[in-house]
């Protein structure tokens, strides 16, 4: 009956040991997948955090332009002095410097004022932001094949 007694103990024991061993390599796998979702959400975040940075910047671009047309391009649109169309499309472009029309428009103003060196420059700045820009491109080949 002892004998008995003890088979069954160390069998119990053995299987106590056997599931012991199953349940650490379960949650083990468990750990390593939390850890893994864990750097995974990390990861979110940070494009999160990236892509709302990028948004604040490109906001601030649109408010920047905003500005640029309501005190410089639309004031260059209306003038008739040469050089104070100059002046306000530069200034214009320097805090909006992405604008494909204001750099031609730029353009077309220094042609008019006899700088096509300087012209050439803002059709090419032009059609840097906009390759598509037919005008732009005959101004600049214009221009190109004067010379």
């Amino acid at each position: 009956m002892k004998a008995r007694s003890v088979a069954r103990i160390l069998s119990a024991m053995a299987i106590l040991s056997l599931l012991s061993a199953c349940m650490s390599e379960a949650l083990e796998r468990q750990a390593e997948q939390i850890r893994q979702q864990e750097e995974e959400i990390a990861r979110q975040r940070k494009e999160i955090d990236a892509l709302g940075a990028g948004k604040q910047i490109e906001d601030q671009k649109r408010r920047d332009c905003n500005r640029a047309f309501r005190d410089y391009f639309d004031k260059a649109q209306l003038s008739t002095h040469r050089e104070e169309v100059l002046s306000l499309y530069s200034k214009g472009l320097e805090i909006c410097p992405d604008d494909d029309v204001a750099h031609y428009e730029l353009g077309r103003a220094l042609v008019d004022a006899g700088r096509r060196a300087e012209a050439e420059k803002e059709f090419e700045a032009a059609l840097r932001i906009n390759p598509g820009f037919a005008e732009a491109r005959r101004q600049l080949d214009g221009l190109r094949n004067n010379r």
